[in-house]
């Protein structure tokens, strides 16, 4: 019998389940845990830790008992909590920053702090930890602006506010109403840059780097960019904003300055960095810096490298990601998140899901990632969250596989399901106008 490594994953989302995906499609054989998992990874042969969990030594624990080759830590929350650094006390091999390190994401203090040090291109910036010095900068700035919760908001402590009355009122939910908790302890009011954002992912071992299709991410829940912001309402990769010669400039004035910043200031960084970049008329600046795969970016991206991914985890934590080799396929894929009525305000669970299985056997580019699934009583699939699935497919072309991915979403049911119809949209308007100025 062949060898057969073993893997935990740590979370039970899309990103989650899109990872163990990516994992299976390797040719090796691997024996997949994951905590809390999901349902989606359970009938994909995913083994859910059934073990009551009460923290990340708890869990230290599990693995170690169970053999675990490697853990692979999806969210952010255990990252910033230390998980890592749990875990490698246990001499246990983990993907991901450690707790130090991972004060990029879950700091915006430190990050903006880091770049404004290091020379790393960013919107200019204040940081407050009360409301009148929030105000007297709001005075002097105006608007428009984005205030950010400086802590971990679960990708929704970030206001864009086009004018001055908006942004008293993102500080009254902030500083007086206390909408973001503790993550609003601090708060950093910063310029509005103007531009396309792209999402661009990092995998690293400290200082070899490879850098992952450029994902573009649809925040607002509606159509058109508009509404609330959410944790994220699809993807897709590459995005053509960036081409070849942006991406260039990113690692060379963003990713590479940051990874020896953090090399500097004794928190080396190992794992997955996520650096959103804004693409202005002077050239690509940071919006975010996050600690782990985006979500639902990974969904679009990871189908995309062809690559023994137990390896390549493997190695950021090693130190040997320079040996290891993969292939990214010509093709673009689009990932579509169905969420509830409501989301990302209040929104009812336990509606019952069909014609999952119904869209991913239709075809053999199509994934249905779960994210806020469980089974009730019955064993009938429920929604269980406010982002309940992702349907993902590729396709030779943008058009292609959002065609696919639309057709795939349109299979599934569920009471108030809800989804944007334009993911894509500003990458085929982008890649027609370059099209058509190639012509003339």
């Amino acid at each position: 019998m062949d060898f057969m490594n073993s893997v935990l994953i740590v979370g039970g989302g899309g990103r989650e389940h899109a990872i163990l995906k990516a994992l299976l499609r390797s040719d090796r054989a691997l024996c997949i845990y994951a905590w809390p998992g999901n349902p989606g990874m359970a009938a994909d042969g995913c083994t859910l830790v059934c073990k009551q969990i009460s923290g990340w030594s708890d869990l230290a624990e599990w693995a170690q008992h169970n053999d675990v080759d490697l853990t692979i830590v999806g969210p952010e929350i255990p990252l910033v909590e230390g998980i890592v650094d749990i875990f490698r006390a246990k001499k246990l091999a983990i993907f991901g920053p450690t707790q130090a390190a991972a004060r990029i994401e879950g700091s915006k203090e430190f990050s903006k702090n880091l770049m404004r040090k290091y020379r790393i291109p960013t919107a200019g910036y204040t940081v407050v930890t009360e409301k009148k010095s929030a105000l007297d900068y709001l005075a002097e700035k105006g608007a428009p602006i984005v205030i950010k919760a400086s802590g971990l908001a679960a990708g929704k402590g970030a206001v864009v506010c086009d004018t001055v009355k908006e942004a008293e009122s993102a500080l009254a939910d902030m500083f007086d109403r206390k909408v973001f908790g503790a993550a609003a302890d601090s708060v950093v009011l910063e310029e509005k840059m103007t531009g396309e954002e792209a999402s661009v992912f990092v995998l690293t071992d400290g200082k070899s780097i490879k850098v992952l299709p450029v994902a573009q991410d649809h925040k607002r829940v509606g159509d058109g960019d508009t509404g609330p912001n959410t944790g994220g309402m699809g993807a897709y990769a590459p995005a053509p904003v960036v081409d070849a010669r942006m991406l260039a400039r990113i690692e060379r004035e963003i990713i590479m300055p940051t990874l020896a910043a953090m090399r500097k200031e004794k928190c080396p960084y190992q794992g997955l960095l996520y650096v959103g970049v804004m693409i202005t008329r002077d050239g690509p600046k940071v919006v975010e810096f996050n600690c782990r795969f985006g979500d639902p970016e990974t969904q679009a991206v990871l189908p995309l490298v062809r690559c023994d991914w137990y390896q390549v985890f493997l190695a950021c934590v090693t130190g040997k990601l320079e040996r290891v080799t993969w292939k990214v396929k010509d093709q673009a894929c689009v990932a579509v998140v169905a969420a509830s009525k409501g989301y990302p305000g209040a929104y009812e669970k336990g509606k019952v899901i069909t014609g999952v299985c119904a869209a991913e056997w239709s075809k053999n580019n199509v994934d249905v990632y779960h994210a806020g699934t469980a089974l009730n009583d019955k064993g009938e699939l429920v929604t269980s969250g406010g982002r309940v699935l992702a349907v993902s497919a590729w396709a030779g072309t943008l058009s292609g596989a959002i065609a696919c991915a639309y057709a795939g979403i349109k299979t599934i049911r569920f009471g108030g399901m809800t989804y944007r119809k334009d993911i894509g949209a500003k990458g085929l308007a982008r890649l027609t106008r370059r099209n058509k100025s190639r012509r003339r």
